[in-house]
């Protein structure tokens, strides 16, 4: 595994207008997802809903609050996704399953664990 491969870049959604270079994207079982944490050497996070944050560390089991509030990912000349100055190949996104079919929180609401069904969790890859 390269030094490119061995860091995580993570959120709860990534925007699709920040692709511009083929992309692969998977949906992976908590287990692949548990495993590349635990195998990464850096964890960066863009986590941009506080309202399923607690939720979401509680599910992983690891801290997922960005570095200062609302960071931004942006691309860098080859396209691939950057944060923090750091370059990633890969993006992991975990976003929850509501229990009520169709459910979105008001901006700011705080939704109660017991509202989340479960997650889904999708791999970003960006080709070389």
């Amino acid at each position: 595994m390269n030094r490119l491969d061995n860091k995580i870049l993570i959120g709860n959604s990534f925007p699709l207008a920040l692709i511009r270079r083929r992309v692969t994207i998977t949906p992976i079982p908590e287990k692949e997802l548990r495993d590349r944490l635990a195998a990464a050497e850096k964890v960066v996070s863009y986590w941009g809903h506080l309202n399923t944050l607690p939720a979401a560390e509680a599910f992983l089991g690891i801290p997922l609050t960005p570095s200062r509030e609302r960071p931004a990912v942006s691309l860098d000349e080859a396209k691939f996704p950057v944060l923090e100055g750091e370059r990633f190949a890969e993006c992991f996104i975990l976003s929850p399953d509501y229990c009520q079919n169709g459910f979105r929180p008001a901006i700011g609401q705080e939704v109660a664990p017991d509202a989340i069904a479960g997650w889904q969790c999708l791999k970003i890859q960006w080709e070389m």
